[in-house]
Formats: C-alpha cells, sequence, structure tokens
C-alpha cells in the first residue's frame, strides 16, 4: 500500500467525484483548518449533532442502539457534555475507489483539548457522509465548531484490486446521508 498525495486526491475528486464538495487548498484563518493538505485531505464536520445522553439510563448496546440515547442539535457549534461524546458527520460526501482504503485521524487542535476523533476506516467503494465521534475526555465541558476542520483522511492505494468492495457485499452504512447511529445487518 502507499499514500496517496495531494495531485491524487484533487484529481480523483475534481475528475471523479471522490470528495464533494472539494477545497484545493487549506483554509484556516480564523477556523479550524480544512480542505487538501500534502497527503490528506482535511474533512469539516456539519451543523447537525447527536449528543450522547444517559437520562433514560439505557444499556449502551451495538446492536441494538437507541435513538433515545442522544439529543438531537443543529448550529454552528455544540457542546460535549464531560466524559461523554457527540456524533456528527462530514459536509463532504465521499466516493472511495475500488483499489483505495481511507483512514480517518483526528486533528491535533481538538486532540490537544482532549477531543478526540475516533479513529475509522473508510472502506472501498463506500459512498456517503461519514459519521464521526467525538468523544470528550475532560471532566468539563468542551465545544466542536461546525463548518470548520476536524479530522484528516489519508487514502491508501491497494497493490493490486481487492476481490470485493464495500459496496459489492453490500455495507450496511452504504449510502448514508447524516448522522448514522450503529446498526447490525
Amino acid at each position: 500500500m502507499s499514500i496517496q498525495s495531494d495531485k491524487w486526491i484533487k484529481k480523483m475528486s475534481l475528475e471523479h467525484g471522490m470528495i464533494d464538495p472539494f477545497v484545493e487548498k487549506q483554509v484556516s484563518s480564523g477556523k479550524i483548518s480544512y480542505g487538501l493538505s500534502s497527503f490528506g485531505y482535511d474533512v469539516r464536520v456539519a451543523d447537525e449533532f447527536k449528543i450522547f445522553t444517559n437520562v433514560n439510563s439505557s444499556i449502551v448496546d451495538p446492536k441494538n442502539f437507541s435513538e433515545s440515547n442522544f439529543v438531537d442539535r443543529k448550529g454552528s457549534e455544540c457542546i460535549i457534555p464531560p466524559n461523554s461524546f457527540v456524533l456528527g458527520r462530514t459536509i463532504e460526501f465521499f466516493k472511495i475507489p475500488r483499489d483505495i482504503l481511507c483512514i480517518c485521524v483526528g486533528k491535533s487542535t481538538y486532540a490537544r483539548c482532549g477531543i478526540v476523533i475516533n479513529v475509522t476506516p473508510i472502506e472501498n467503494e463506500f459512498e456517503g457522509h461519514i459519521t464521526l465521534e467525538f468523544s470528550n475526555t475532560t471532566p468539563n465541558p468542551a465545544k466542536i465548531y461546525s463548518g470548520e476542520g476536524c479530522a484528516q483522511f489519508l487514502f491508501l492505494k491497494g497493490n493490486e484490486q481487492p476481490e470485493t468492495s464495500y459496496k459489492s457485499r453490500g455495507g450496511k452504512y452504504q449510502g448514508q446521508k447524516g448522522v448514522t447511529l450503529a446498526k447490525i445487518k
């Protein structure tokens, strides 16, 4: 596998719609940076959030994750309760090529504040918005900003075409729009 450069990311996004909307350069003036970087793409979080709450004392069960575990919020910022988490989604819609695996890593600006963006793979031929998890590891409320950078995606090209893809096996999150909760196929 090899990591793909800014030239490859730009070509795939402009000619094949891999990232939409696509920002061709880093934008950072007064914001947490987003857009194309040397070996990745810094995504933005949209303005819709699901804030985890234990108000109903529900069990957190990945096979039966209840919508009642969350409070929905829409806005230019979101407050994450202490020692809790929030789900958001990328502004960008992705169409990952068949020979590419994408890895999501958190931005250091948030990490330095105790806000962790969960590291997840985005599999080959996945299409959709990416649901992001922001964990507040601190004992204080923490703030995240919609429309600004939150994570960097790295694109890894396989040495050969895989036999199967996320799309061909009917991945359960294929085509997701909006913030999508955990589910079992």
